[in-house]
């Protein structure tokens, strides 16, 4: 069958213009490219600016408040952060729900905008930070680190041990901003009386007048320090002050020596700050108190099958604090209020008051996936699991260094 010339052709109505025309068409078109292309680029600003990040209120207390829903409230994974601690890695060990990492803490009244990495890294440009006490101490730091990987990794530059735990020091280059953490879970000059014993609450020689040295000797390199303790002060305490002559034993705490003066854990936990505050004498940067970070073991105590198995928060009206946990917030910032009060000049302080947000979140300990399913172990409701509701922390250290900054 041959082809029909006459059909329908989608090219047909397509007229082709004599060579002379085509040319001064194409010019034409070129000229009104380049016009509009110049009118694109005059009616351009000549520069480009980056959002600000929102205002400052200087009259938020950001710790007073509540948790609400948060769909996007995750930062960064346990697959996207190399500084997530083994046991703090709840996702990697098993932990089943994810509804505890989808919440935001809401101060009644205003608003704590979310962690900006950029904006930290910028407010911190050209200092040092320490992070000084025991692990919950260090757990925030490992928070810190992963929520700056969004926009920086730091350099791992100095790494010691310490009492068989590790003290490191990291640097962000783009900033300059360096990252220490120092282990001392007393704040004091301490020695486990019996290092060998298989006993994890062992008791421990404490000397209430001699901050550790391991932290005073170098204050000097640092513009901010955090200071946290706790939990190590519930194991058996025995207390000494040093005199011209002697080391004397004054008391113990928590321990069963009957030809001794005992005194509480409260007392013994409120001159060790007493001591750790006069020993900063001296600094001229900013000396935080970051306050007690409640436990939540339920049917048990820690070493007698208490667990931590809740999935969602306290709301505001269910939130509870054990009664010890109170004394021991109390003694700590009763001593801080009076160093602040005492200190004319030279060193700041400032209250970086987390306790009242974590008494709302028993579901944010990893528990029992802390370790592996194969290993006996305690479970954790001491810590806080890595993303969590500890990156809040965080949050609230970037807000009180840009209120700083502001009041100068």
């Amino acid at each position: 069958m041959k082809p029909n010339h006459h059909q329908d052709h989608p090219l047909k109505e397509l007229i082709i213009l004599p060579k002379t025309q085509r040319s001064s068409v194409l010019t034409l078109s070129v000229t009104l490219i380049l016009i509009t292309i110049a009118s694109l680029y005059f009616s351009l600003p000549t520069s480009f600016s980056i959002p600000s990040p929102p205002p400052v209120d200087t009259n938020c207390d950001v710790f007073d408040g509540e948790w609400i829903p948060d769909p996007n409230a995750t930062y960064y994974t346990n697959n996207t952060c190399s500084a997530i601690h083994e046991h703090q890695n709840c996702m990697k060990y098993g932990r089943p729900d994810t509804d505890f990492l989808r919440w935001r803490w809401k101060p009644n009244g205003c608003d704590l905008p979310r962690f900006d990495a950029e904006e930290f890294l910028s407010v911190v440009r050209g200092k040092s930070l320490a992070f000084i006490g025991d692990s919950v101490g260090r757990n925030q730091m490992q928070s810190l680190i992963c929520l700056l990987s969004k926009v920086a990794y730091p350099n791992l530059i100095a790494e010691t041990k310490v009492r068989d735990q590790t003290q490191s020091t990291w640097h962000y280059p783009t900033s300059n901003f360096t990252l220490s953490n120092f282990w001392s879970p007393f704040l004091l000059l301490a020695s486990e009386a019996n290092p060998t014993s298989p006993s994890p609450s062992g008791l421990f020689h404490l000397h209430l007048d001699r901050p550790d040295p391991a932290w005073t000797a170098h204050l000097s390199r640092f513009d901010y320090l955090i200071f946290s303790a706790g939990h190590w002060f519930f194991r058996p305490l025995m207390l000494y002050n040093t005199t011209t002559n002697n080391t004397t034993i004054i008391s113990c705490a928590n321990c069963k020596d009957m030809n001794i003066t005992h005194i509480s854990v409260y007392d013994a936990y409120r001159l060790a700050f007493r001591s750790t505050f006069s020993a900063l004498k001296g600094f001229k940067g900013t000396a935080f108190l970051r306050t007690f970070s409640p436990s939540h073991f339920e049917g048990g105590v820690w070493n007698n099958g208490g667990d931590c198995v809740r999935t969602r928060p306290f709301k505001a009206e269910e939130r509870r604090l054990e009664w010890f946990q109170g004394e021991m917030y109390r003694a700590q910032v009763e001593e801080f209020r009076a160093a602040a009060e005492r200190e004319s000049g030279g060193v700041r302080f400032g209250l970086l008051d987390v306790t009242a947000a974590m008494s709302m979140r028993p579901d944010g300990h990893p528990g029992r996936y802390g370790h592996p399913k194969n290993e006996t172990k305690y479970n954790d409701c001491v810590h806080w699991c890595l993303p969590g509701p500890v990156d809040v922390w965080n949050g609230f250290l970037l807000h009180l260094l840009k209120v700083r900054r502001i009041e100068g």
